[in-house]
């Protein structure tokens, strides 16, 4: 499995401020480009989704430690956003995001989410509900795929726990890229899909 490194820190600012300067097009690691989407989600198991009894996002610990006082929110604030200088305790004091969801941009971090591109809830419906503990919080904190986006809160609220029949990005130009992650998504971690939300996938590729 490929894995993306964390954009490094490359200078140090007054006041223990840490400036971090990531790619102009900072997001996480790239999915597989949409052909191999396609035949990727053609070898996904497709099933009626599952209950959601049991489902409890405590059930997929995060945002865990990731090391020099940053947790897992904090890693992708620093990595998907311009110019962010943070404090000694990680969290963000100052930069610039742009919501790959609805094209806003944002200079405070509290107006962002950190999305699950697989929402818990929909991974619980599709396989997560007989994973372990640790697999679920390695699932909630996955630096290494294109699960984690910072987003516009409430674009992410109003994702929720939908699949791609249910919802997609505002952003037209982004439903693509979408399709890609979450294909990728439920590929790596041999997550079911439903017929709908498969139906729905395929044609967001056909957009690519």
């Amino acid at each position: 499995m490929r894995r993306t490194g964390i954009t490094a820190a490359i200078a140090s600012a007054p006041l223990a401020l840490t400036l971090f300067a990531p790619a102009a097009d900072a997001a996480p690691p790239p999915p597989p480009d949409a052909d191999t989407a396609a035949r990727h989600l053609a070898a996904l198991t497709v099933a009626a989704e599952g209950s959601g009894d049991g489902y409890d996002r405590d059930k997929f610990p995060h945002w865990i430690d990731q090391g020099d006082n940053c947790n897992t929110r904090e890693v992708v604030l620093k990595r998907d956003g311009s110019g962010v200088t943070t404090g000694p305790d990680c969290y963000p004091v100052s930069g610039t995001w742009t919501s790959p969801y609805d094209g806003a941009t944002w200079t405070d971090p509290s107006d962002l989410d950190i999305d699950h591109m697989v929402p818990l809830a929909e991974a619980w419906r599709s396989g997560a509900s007989s994973w372990t503990t640790a697999q679920r919080e390695a699932f909630a904190n996955d630096l290494s795929s294109s699960q984690l986006w910072a987003v516009t809160d409430n674009v992410n609220q109003a994702k929720g726990d939908k699949d791609p029949a249910e919802w997609t990005p505002p952003l037209a130009s982004f439903r693509c890229m979408y399709a890609r992650s979450w294909i990728d998504v439920k590929y790596r971690y041999n997550l079911t899909v439903d017929p709908a939300e498969k139906s729905a996938l395929s044609n967001l590729l056909a957009t690519c």
